[in-house]
């Protein structure tokens, strides 16, 4: 096995991405996974403009982007009456690099940067590894592990947590998770079905107190993700049974919808109490978990990424004081509680909760704005761009 310098917890998109930044800059790394291969339930796939900046250094944009593909539009609409606004990053072209998202299910996003991981010699994936505890002193973590269930004990310098929000690693380490769970259960869906020939765009955020729902195409086969959520109350064991109401109801007369994939979960909006304890660092959902309505979720834990790897290396080079770690659990904690946490919510309560009324009269005179108003609609879409975290490193910053 490679002597590792850094061991990572979870082979999600954080965990490897952080791996392959780690790896490029010569830093020997082992990821530990508990799953046996990529985690292929539906689960992020959304990227905001303003991640695909990092992707590009970490050269994943091109081939992610030719597996998925590029789009500049979003469309809300009102699911009981029917009326949609439309309006499109093509605004922001000639202003940013990247004036589109990408999308791609972060399981082929993880699979892509696998293939380049794989290059590196001194970077070692270890599939059905699951930590079961860790401790650490001065000079290093020492992680003990299952692997195809034998015990393994492994020691590193430095341990990332990116092993979710459940994470063993965060657990292990008696920090809190503030925050709170939402009453309902997220249904995330992938089905197959042609709904561009029906009329839809290729985001849609409906708007309903009953069946708002996030609908977006994945990939050129015709996948889509259907997100929408039930009472938690509701027995799990029964979700697909209810599924055909919403299926219905959502997209009437459309009858051809193949359901390949499915996957329920809690939703949360919480945050370690601290991103750093010693020589441990959490990233991504290990450090804060949110509602995925706007995929702020994924797009702050990119950016956890970008900043992390970049200072860790730096660390390890001794060109850059461990300070700077200090600096990255508190900045990029500060980015979750005062700017994702509020925005995710309030994006959950206008898609999944608004009823008729004056409130929802409101918003949506609002969102009609932003088809007239062009300086309203850029500062909107420049929002995802104040999650980001520059980088820490000073010769870096210069």
């Amino acid at each position: 096995m490679t002597q590792q310098t850094v061991i990572v917890a979870g082979a999600g998109p954080v965990g490897v991405l952080n791996a392959l930044g780690l790896a490029r800059a010569g830093i020997p790394v082992t990821v530990l996974e508990r799953a046996g291969a990529v985690v292929q339930s539906p689960r992020a796939m959304v990227y905001h403009w303003s991640v695909l900046d990092g992707l590009d250094r970490l050269e994943l944009f091109h081939p992610a982007s030719r597996r998925g593909f590029l789009k500049q539009g979003y469309t809300y609409r009102v699911h009981a009456t029917g009326e949609e606004v439309s309006f499109g990053l093509d605004v922001l072209e000639g202003s940013v690099s990247h004036p589109y998202n990408l999308h791609l299910g972060q399981n082929a996003l993880v699979e892509i940067a696998l293939e380049q991981l794989a290059r590196y010699p001194h970077a070692t994936v270890l599939w059905d590894t699951e930590v079961q505890s860790l401790s650490q002193n001065a000079d290093e973590v020492r992680v003990v592990a299952v692997t195809d269930g034998t015990p393994v004990v492994l020691n590193a310098p430095w341990l990332i947590g990116a092993d979710g929000a459940r994470s063993t690693v965060r657990e292990s380490l008696g920090v809190e998770f503030e925050g709170h769970t939402w009453p309902e259960r997220f249904v995330a869906t992938n089905i197959r079905v042609d709904l561009e020939s029906h009329g839809w765009p290729l985001t849609t955020m409906l708007i309903d107190d009953r069946y708002g729902a996030i609908i977006s195409k994945i990939d050129s086969t015709n996948l889509w993700r259907f997100t929408y959520c039930e009472d938690e109350s509701l027995p799990m064991d029964s979700v697909t049974e209810r599924m055909p109401e919403y299926f219905d109801a959502v997209f009437p007369g459309i009858d051809d919808i193949e359901l390949v994939a499915y996957s329920p979960y809690r939703m949360h909006q919480r945050a370690a109490s601290t991103f750093r304890i010693g020589r441990v660092l959490l990233a991504g959902d290990a450090a804060h978990a949110t509602n995925p309505t706007g995929g702020l979720g994924l797009t702050s834990g990119l950016f956890d990424t970008y900043a992390l790897y970049d200072a860790l290396a730096a660390v390890i080079d001794e060109r850059a004081p461990e300070s700077v770690l200090d600096d990255y659990a508190r900045q990029r904690r500060a980015v979750f509680i005062d700017k994702v946490n509020p925005a995710a919510s309030a994006n959950k309560k206008l898609v999944y909760h608004s009823g008729p009324g004056a409130e929802l009269d409101e918003t949506m005179t609002g969102l009609r704005r932003l088809t007239s108003d062009r300086d309203a609609l850029v500062a909107r879409l420049m929002f995802p761009k104040t999650l980001e975290t520059p980088s820490l490193v000073p010769e870096v910053r210069a």
